[in-house]
């Protein structure tokens, strides 16, 4: 942890404004720092740059200016989503200034112990469960990052008592050095945001920088059933407290039986905890968790094992358990109509998310999908598509490579939705249609396998739009 006076008279560049520019330029400042922030958009698209002029901070908009990056800067803070081949981070790391994003400084300036978590799928759900879990176990959460209010802003409104529950996405991680999570959580890795980091190998790294800095002191919670994160286990120094729907532990949160090839789901499970000394503790059956699918039940664990490394009691977790409703725009129900029940997984962005909310469901399904085409082929969706899908509604740059894994999983009723209508018309005649082809006791299901960058400015404003279109049928 570094005292705030440690920034100050520091020369410091926040390149990006957004609202986690503005919260750590406004941090840096108030700590003592020369604060220079700094985007590429012009002046008019950035109506953040007024406020925090008015406190005496340096906006530069319009582009990068030559000498933005010298010598006398002493820290380059970049939002998570700038890409590092931009000059100005090519300058800083040329002359050996430190390239950060604001998790990096969120640490440093958090008197809470930290909670950090991070996976493919699963962060946000995750992120918030933990947060009503320690709550509920009369602890202090404070829940920030990814998921809404910026680590830096939080840190410097927590204290020693509280806990900072941090989602982190791998574009975070990846600007850190000295980040040591007390507990951090890795739930799944799977391929995406490759048009970012490159390849794989970058993204595991992005993500594995989590674990980096913790020692023995600290938890590493880790899916154990994810063959990615059990390849990390030989670099990991913490403690590790896994968690698996598909093995009995010796340590970890698991469920019995456990979800194996032959073991009917029919079967009633149980989440168990079996501590250290090889004692198990039954937390809550199966069928009481509040959110639907297997998906969720690997949630459901991994909130468990870190309520239980922060020390929650083991008799708290049930209720917010069986009480927890979900977040918007993961498998949101909206509403039923005509017997048709409509959902909102808007924020599905890759295939196995898809995969993932197709199998929480056995009714038929009526599915939207298609968006940001980052060079998947969605072969993987074939076999699930043949079992749990009776039609498919597509648009976005992905619709024909879609249609194709439709064909292959041999649906006769694909329709294909005009992109070059206004992204709300198109989404808008999309729910038309598929209100269209649903039958009484289907389900109309939003799940779309692609970020939404092509049509929409995020998943938000996608999955918004179709809970309105559901909402005027």
């Amino acid at each position: 942890m570094k005292h705030p006076e440690f920034y100050r008279n520091k020369e410091v560049v926040v390149l990006g404004l957004a609202k986690s520019g503005v919260e750590v330029a406004k941090v840096m400042h108030n700590a003592g720092a020369l604060v220079t922030v700094n985007d590429k958009k012009e002046r008019e698209e950035c109506p953040e740059a007024s406020e925090i002029e008015a406190l005496g901070i340096s906006v530069v908009c319009g582009g990068h200016p030559e000498g933005l990056i010298h010598e006398g800067v002493s820290l380059l803070i970049k939002n998570p989503g700038i890409p590092y081949h931009v000059a100005p981070v090519l300058k800083a790391q040329e002359l050996g200034i430190p390239v950060v994003t604001e998790v990096e400084v969120a640490y440093h300036l958090c008197s809470a112990p930290m909670i950090g978590i991070t996976g493919s799928n699963g962060k946000t759900t995750t992120t918030t469960w933990v947060g009503e879990l320690l709550k509920a176990a009369g602890m202090s959460p404070i829940v920030a990052g990814n998921i809404g209010t910026p680590l830096s802003q939080a840190a410097m409104e927590a204290s020693e008592d509280d806990w900072m529950v941090a989602e982190l996405s791998s574009f975070q991680l990846k600007g850190t050095e000295d980040y040591r999570p007390k507990i951090a959580c890795l739930l799944n890795v799977t391929e995406t945001h490759l048009d970012y980091h490159g390849e794989m190998d970058d993204y595991v790294a992005s993500k594995a920088k989590l674990f980096s800095n913790q020692t023995a002191e600290d938890t590493a919670v880790l899916n154990w059933d994810d063959p990615v994160c059990r390849s990390l286990v030989p670099y990991i120094k913490a403690h590790i407290l896994p968690f698996s729907m598909n093995e009995h532990l010796r340590e970890g949160v698991h469920v019995v039986p456990p979800y194996l090839p032959g073991v009917e789901d029919h079967l009633s499970r149980m989440v168990v905890y079996t501590d250290d000394k090889g004692f198990t503790h039954e937390i809550i059956p199966v069928d009481k968790i509040g959110l639907p699918g297997k998906f969720n039940v690997e949630n459901a664990l991994a909130s468990c094992a870190v309520a239980i490394a922060a020390g929650a009691d083991l008799s708290a977790l049930a209720a917010p358990l069986e009480k927890f409703r979900g977040v918007e725009h993961r498998l949101e129900f909206v509403k039923d109509i005509n017997g048709v029940s409509y959902y909102n997984n808007s924020k599905a962005t890759n295939a196995k998310a898809t995969g993932m909310a197709l199998i929480s469901f056995t009714r038929p399904i009526v599915l939207i999908a298609g968006g940001l085409d980052r060079g998947s082929d969605y072969e993987e969706l074939v076999p699930i598509l043949k079992e749990r899908v009776k039609s498919v509604v597509l648009l976005g740059e992905t619709k024909e490579k879609l249609a194709k894994a439709a064909e292959e999983a041999g649906l006769k009723q694909i329709i294909l939705v005009d992109n070059d209508e206004d992204a709300a018309a198109a989404l808008t005649a999309a729910v038309k249609k598929a209100a269209g082809l649903a039958e009484q006791g289907d389900i109309v299901l939003l799940s779309p396998a692609c970020a939404s960058w092509d049509m929409f400015s995020s998943y938000e404003v996608r999955g918004r739009i179709f809970k309105e279109a559901v909402h005027n049928l």
